[in-house]
């Protein structure tokens, strides 16, 4: 049940997103929306605020009442998307686009302290809010974490959410345990010999050995992992050659590993390195690979899913684990955290575009189901 209160803030909730929509930035590039979190913060009366990586914001309230002290996330950077939603409050940008749904999870957050804000009794023990840049990369959780501030803040728990369409608009989804995976960027770089492509005899055909380390590498999965581990390797985009009439050089594998297990993980990498490698071998040429680790495993603190269920009461449904990928996950190196879906799938309006879509779109009045699970949650895990 969604409080009177809370239900006040929509057209405030609804203002913020769009705005907020009309001014995407990408990682670490986030002036503009920065400006307009700091201005929102001061609005409400926060004074107690710390700048971190430039465009990071963090924000902190401290209540008269005992409690632990708990950090709320929200990421604000968008993505190199053209916008198709034809919303009358699109992207003032091209090419850039809110199309991750950040948009809405700073509304969100920023809604949620408006309210504590008006209610100040709510606030339990020390409320830290994080406003993140750069989750879709570089990775600011991490560059967050390496400044200490949230170690010498003392959080103890961290939440997050994120805006689903796989999930219907009015629910709440969230698993112990693994829920996102651990990803990695794969690059291979086939080297070979040029020559006329009347004389192939004379070179090595770089373009043959790439297709026979794209097909060599399936059988990792197939052969090497357990028919029960999650794991991806896809390869999105290859590149080479200079001419139709030469056997190419030289060849650009790029792509994408994803696993929920650490042990799955570092064996695919190193199969990877191995096959790919042996199999250029064969075809004269050599194989470099190599992975850029990007973010770890979503791993649910198993109270705090508890506790999630019980605040969320009949808004709330187990998702299964997804092979997408999320920075929050570097806050869970250290300190216990949960992350949850916000379901925004409305088929009647045909808002069923995925994340990262052009024409991903959303209802505002779907965020208060959001603050209104951080206002549970703060007695909740002040319970646990």
């Amino acid at each position: 049940m969604i409080d009177p209160q809370v239900k006040e803030l929509e057209e405030l909730v609804t203002t913020m997103r769009r705005e907020l929509h009309q001014i995407p930035e990408l990682g670490l590039e986030e002036k503009q929306t920065a400006a307009y979190i700091r201005n929102k913060l001061a609005s409400f009366g926060v004074t107690e605020t710390y700048e971190v990586i430039e465009t990071g914001t963090i924000a902190v309230l401290r209540g008269e009442k005992p409690g632990k002290t708990l950090a709320f996330r929200s990421d604000i950077d968008a993505l190199p998307v053209e916008e198709q939603t034809g919303y009358e409050f699109a992207s003032k940008t091209p090419g850039k686009m809110h199309a991750c749904g950040h948009d809405g999870h700073m509304a969100t957050l920023l809604g949620f302290i408006a309210y504590l804000h008006k209610y100040p009794e709510k606030v339990q023990g020390t409320l830290v809010f994080v406003f993140q840049p750069a989750e879709e990369g570089p990775g600011g959780a991490e560059l967050i974490m390496k400044t200490g501030i949230l170690q010498k803040l003392g959080v103890e728990e961290i939440v997050g959410l994120h805006v689903f369409p796989d999930l219907p608009a009015g629910k709440i989804s969230c698993r112990p345990g693994p829920m996102m995976a651990r990803n990695a960027e794969v690059t291979i770089t086939i080297k070979g010999v040029s020559t006329h492509g009347a004389q192939p005899q004379l070179g090595e055909d770089a373009i043959v050995a790439a297709g026979g380390v794209i097909s060599g590498l399936n059988s990792i999965l197939a052969r090497n992992i357990g028919p029960l581990d999650n794991v991806v390797l896809t390869f999105g985009t290859i590149h080479g050659g200079e001419a139709m009439n030469i056997v190419a050089k030289e060849v650009v594998l790029h792509g994408t590993m994803r696993a929920f297990d650490d042990k799955v993980y570092d064996e695919v990498v190193r199969r990877t390195e191995l096959l790919a490698g042996e199999i250029a071998k064969g075809y004269g040429c050599e194989a470099v690979v190599d992975f850029n680790h990007m973010y770890r495993v979503v791993d649910n603190d198993p109270k705090m899913v508890e506790t999630l269920e019980k605040v969320a009461a009949d808004y709330y449904v187990e998702t299964p684990p997804y092979l997408i990928a999320e920075d929050f996950s570097m806050y869970q190196q250290e300190i216990p955290g949960m992350f949850f879906f916000l379901g925004i799938r409305d088929e009647e309006k045909g808002y069923t575009y995925p994340l990262h879509s052009g024409k991903m779109k959303f209802d505002e009045v779907n965020l208060l189901l959001g603050i209104q699970t951080f206002v549970n949650l703060i007695a909740g895990l002040n319970d646990n």
